[in-house]
């Protein structure tokens, strides 16, 4: 049992380390999709935190299959038995010791440290309402009475913090863009909020990340669910927004 032991440490060891170097080198030169929002980062060291917490656990799988092959394998049809184990001895204490305790620490980091960072956004610049239906969207800026439906633009300007109201008026969607990471369900009679701090000017014409993107399979048009994303400066957007006012306003 020792020797069992010595040789799952150093396997386990082995393992551990050379996919940690592959994992960093991987993550290192991945194409992630443009990073478009500063909430976007949250996702990012999350995604990476847990690539990398889960390397000493692909570890210990390697290194029980390799001890079992190596030391406990099967020499024939009519090899008998294996060895009886009695008892169960202090391994299984310490493994529901060290996985209580790892799972605390994803719990903690990055779930709720990362839930913190995303929802702290008490006072936001800018409020819009996202409503899924089939098979579209629409998007509503309450404090200017400016509506855009379906193939129009979802137009929000840079370093501006923008609450978003999510909702469905008749199946479960899902609102997801890509350069900004985060994904939120829209169900029908509930008002589900995200925050978006948009950092980088960028449209669907150039960079397909900006993209408003039903993420919740919803019947035969989901794939088309889709609205163009637009970030500008400041500026840019008052002036856009004046427009689509005048637009409304001569309806």
């Amino acid at each position: 049992m020792r020797r069992d032991f010595t040789l799952f440490t150093i396997v386990w060891a082995l393992v551990t380390a050379a996919s940690l170097a592959v994992a960093y080198f991987i993550l290192r030169d991945m194409s992630f999709p443009t990073h478009g929002a500063e909430e976007a980062s949250v996702i990012d060291d999350a995604f990476m935190a847990l690539t990398y917490l889960a390397c000493p656990v692909f570890g210990i799988v390697i290194a029980a299959m390799v001890v079992a092959l190596l030391k406990h394998r099967s020499s024939g049809p009519n090899n008998g038995d294996g060895e009886r184990i009695l008892g169960t001895g202090s391994l299984p204490v310490v493994w529901f010791g060290v996985s209580s305790l790892l799972c605390a620490i994803v719990i903690i980091y990055p779930g709720l440290t990362g839930l913190f960072e995303l929802r702290d956004h008490k006072d936001p610049d800018l409020r819009i309402v996202a409503t899924a239906q089939m098979w579209a969207w629409t998007v509503e800026y309450p404090d200017s009475k400016v509506k855009v439906f379906g193939a129009q633009e979802l137009v929000l300007p840079k370093d501006e913090t923008v609450e978003v109201d999510i909702t469905s008026i008749d199946i479960l969607h899902s609102f997801w863009v890509p350069a900004f990471r985060q994904k939120m369900d829209a169900v029908p009679g509930q008002i589900n909020k995200i925050y978006i701090t948009p950092d980088r000017v960028g449209d669907r014409e150039s960079d397909a990340a900006y993209r408003l993107q039903c993420a919740e399979l919803c019947g035969l048009g989901h794939a088309i669910m889709t609205m163009p994303v637009r970030v500008v400066e400041k500026a840019e957007f008052d002036a856009w927004l004046k427009q689509q006012q005048s637009v409304t306003e001569a309806k």
